[in-house]
């Protein structure tokens, strides 16, 4: 898919990415690195714990929904460049857990102080193999405007 700018977006449109499966292994070693909490290190101690079982970092999950939107969700030109959000976590994700990210598009604002770019507002939702949200995330993000078109018609915003 070609590049999108902010002209490309409409309030409504939605975006599906690709799949990404959690493994143990994969839990532990992001965990050690950034998160070392035992629920995310060590089995038995996940089993003793709050969590019943090991359970990824909520990081770790923003960082699998991050690649997932990077590689197949919305081909923004320039890239996605956050400038704010939030970020909630519903439900633990676990080993063998398979992810993927539903996009909403909620806002689509033209900045008035930089006229080349606007403001996207996207709601993604992470969903695990059951379709349980396991990360809710609102972001916004700079967009670039199409270079190529003289008329800068205003971009409808809700």
């Amino acid at each position: 898919m070609a590049p999108l700018y902010l002209e490309d977006f409409t309030v409504g449109r939605r975006f599906e990415t690709g799949k990404a499966t959690v493994n143990a292994q994969d839990i532990k070693a992001f965990a050690s690195q950034f998160d070392p909490q035992p629920f995310h290190l060590d089995e038995r101690a996940a089993q003793e714990s709050w969590a019943q079982g090991l359970v990824a970092s909520g990081w770790h999950t923003a960082s699998l929904t991050m690649r997932l939107l990077v590689e197949s969700g919305p081909p923004i030109a320039g890239g996605l460049v956050g400038i704010g959000g939030e970020l909630t976590w519903p439900q633990p994700v676990r080993p063998g857990d398979e992810l993927r990210v539903l996009v909403d598009v909620v806002e689509v604002t033209p900045s008035r102080s930089r006229p080349t770019h606007g403001r996207l507002k996207m709601r993604a939702e992470t969903l695990n193999q059951r379709g349980e949200a396991v990360q809710i995330a609102t972001m916004v993000l700079l967009v670039p405007r199409n270079p190529g078109l003289s008329d800068r018609a205003a971009v409808e915003a809700p």
